[in-house]
């Protein structure tokens, strides 16, 4: 065979590779005709949306013509213009709330309900645009996608938005997004359970499930639901994440889902219904005399309940770390208190354990810095610090975050009640008794530290108040001005003078020896370190008198409402106070309880 007759290797190579070129595509088609059959198809809205809803509660607080003009106000900040090709990237005040309200879609919400009221297809019109927007320029896990877009909460505050959306869109945009918020909702790896957050996820998932038909998620959002209420909601009502305003942004949230389920022809859990009615419990005793939510943990200080029932009982210890009494209810001239203890701090708690707050004749005289905003900021951190609370601080030693505080003693009567808690959170074994004492009112506190030790207590008082007298270790507030001299001669009397206004007392005694303790340093709106301030709402403060009491191995301090200087003796253990309304007396027995 000469080498003109012999095959070329190219020839070869083809009659090699040609076959093995088939099989590759072969197996690339069965692969592709798996993975599309693996794949969920993307589902149809061209089913019924009678049983959608769209609620005001999908809604941010931004009108329509505000949308329309494209300018935004979310989390209580100004109205910024996001212009019509929004950037989803946008976030001028650095806000964490800000940010996630934005790529919430809530305030889209409006745009859909004033077309619902009016059928201006314009708001229609705009309300598709910017949902449409969203999903094209946030697809999920993309290298230029926004952090917050597919943030847990957001995804499971803007379902429900879409969701409303469908009742009139049936676009496949839209069918594929909700399929895709659906399988970030069902994700274990971003459910929060026992949270918030998680019942906002199960009422998303819920809401899609139900536009959709899939009885899988539907399932799923109910299982879920119904295991996290056990752990956030125990069965007196306390919700674990340790701030009363979120009991009742839960106990709201809960009856979306009630309404919800019905709305699924689906019957709602007898256990859900039970711990929203335990809520209702909770969130009463935790409402001041004055209407206010007693600002604990991440409560607003200017959050008002409405038409919440409530027990017969004034006084109710919850095993989840509350004290709340009060002398009477319906009454804005009740005497209120609160105590805290119990597990360690987590989800929206403070360090405030041992804190106590005092409302009486109709004034707030105990407070707390309380809730400022959820920016990681200094002053953020030392609003959940001990420092920002009413509590006793061992002086010298280290403090050990999220250390449980134990309710060991306790006494309630009609008129007096007193407590007794105990931890380790400065690493040796602090103590508290706490006596309040009404119609002759009285509050009286005894913190004590073992041998080797002293206690500091802290004591914020109300903005409302000034300090007009710090002398021989009490210091005497009020409102309007004077010296804190008036009323002083014994009487208790704290009305002074024709038109000088309201006085409190807050007394100190070294309690082993009764002897006046002197040497309180009065602080105001202190910036290096932070002390003395009140947040009256989210994102302000303002200057508040606060008490840093001498350290003393067992420091006394009494605090009486109404008077400017009461005579105080104390022999044998026993404290008589003369208050204006008559002499009040109590005893110091030696395992430090006050009776």
């Amino acid at each position: 065979m000469t080498q003109q007759d012999q095959p070329s290797s190219r020839g070869r190579r083809s009659r090699i590779w040609a076959p093995l070129a088939q099989l590759v595509l072969l197996v690339a088609i069965i692969v592709a005709c798996v993975i599309k059959l693996t794949q969920p198809a993307t589902p149809s809205l061209a089913a019924s949306a009678n049983g959608v809803k769209c609620r005001v509660d999908q809604s941010a607080a931004v009108g329509a013509a505000d949308v329309m003009k494209g300018r935004l106000a979310l989390a209580g900040l100004p109205a910024f213009s996001i212009g019509k090709d929004i950037d989803w990237h946008l976030d001028p005040y650095r806000n964490r709330s800000w940010a996630l309200d934005f790529h919430s879609l809530r305030w889209i919400g409006n745009l859909i309900l004033a077309y619902e009221t009016t059928r201006r297809q314009d708001y229609l019109d705009r309300a598709v645009a910017i949902a449409e927007d969203w999903v094209h320029d946030n697809p999920r896990g993309a290298s230029g996608t926004d952090e917050w877009a597919w943030a847990e909460h957001a995804i499971a505050l803007r379902a429900p938005v879409l969701v409303c959306l469908s009742k009139y869109v049936k676009a496949g945009w839209l069918a594929g997004g909700l399929a895709e918020h659906a399988a970030a909702l069902a994700d274990p790896a971003l459910y929060k359970q026992g949270h918030n957050h998680g019942l906002d996820q199960d009422i998303a998932l819920l809401s899609i499930a139900c536009r959709l038909h899939d009885e899988g998620w539907k399932d799923l959002a109910l299982r879920r639901m119904t295991a996290s209420g056990r752990i956030a909601i125990d069965k007196q009502g306390v919700l674990q994440e340790q701030a009363p305003r979120y009991g009742l942004y839960v106990h709201e949230r809960l009856g979306i889902v009630m309404t919800m389920i019905k709305d699924c022809r689906t019957a709602v859990p007898d256990d859900l219904v039970a711990r929203r009615r335990a809520l209702e419990t909770y969130i009463a005793h935790a409402t001041q005399p004055d209407g206010r939510m007693v600002p604990l943990g991440d409560s607003p200080a200017d959050l008002r309940p409405k038409g919440y029932p409530h027990e017969a009982a004034t006084v109710k210890v919850f095993g989840g770390g509350y004290v709340f009494g009060r002398t009477a209810w319906d009454s804005e001239d009740a005497a209120y208190y609160s105590i805290r203890f119990g597990p360690g701090r987590r989800f929206h708690g403070h360090e405030d354990h041992m804190g106590v707050t005092y409302h009486a004749q109709r004034r707030d005289i105990l407070v707390e810095a309380g809730f400022h905003s959820y920016e990681k900021t200094p002053y953020q951190f030392w609003t959940t610090s001990a420092e920002a609370h009413n509590v006793p601080v061992v002086a010298g030693a280290r403090f050990r975050p999220g250390t449980p505080t134990t309710l060991a003693g306790r006494s309630i009567g009609a008129t007096r009640q007193s407590y007794r808690l105990t931890d380790q959170a400065y690493g040796v074994v602090r103590g508290r008794s706490v006596l309040v004492n009404h119609g002759k009112d009285l509050m009286a506190v005894l913190d004590t530290a073992p041998a080797g030790s002293r206690v500091s207590p802290i004591w914020h008082f109300s903005p409302s108040l000034e300090v007009l007298s710090d002398k021989d270790g009490r210091v005497v507030l009020g409102t309007g001005t004077g010296t804190g001299d008036e009323g002083g001669s014994g009487d208790g009397s704290g009305a002074g003078p024709a038109g000088k206004g309201w006085r409190v007392t807050l007394a100190q005694m070294n309690a082993s020896s009764c002897e006046p303790l002197t040497g309180q340093s009065v602080q105001a709106g202190k910036s290096s370190p932070f002390q003395g301030w009140v947040s009256p709402s989210y994102l302000k403060r303002t200057p508040a008198p606060t008490v840093i009491s001498p350290p003393a191995g067992a420091v006394l301090s009494v605090i009486v409402p109404g008077a400017a200087d009461p005579e105080i003796t104390c022999t044998g253990g026993k404290v008589t106070v003369r208050t204006p309304s008559g002499p009040v007396s109590f005893t110091v027995p030696a395992p430090g309880e006050l009776r």
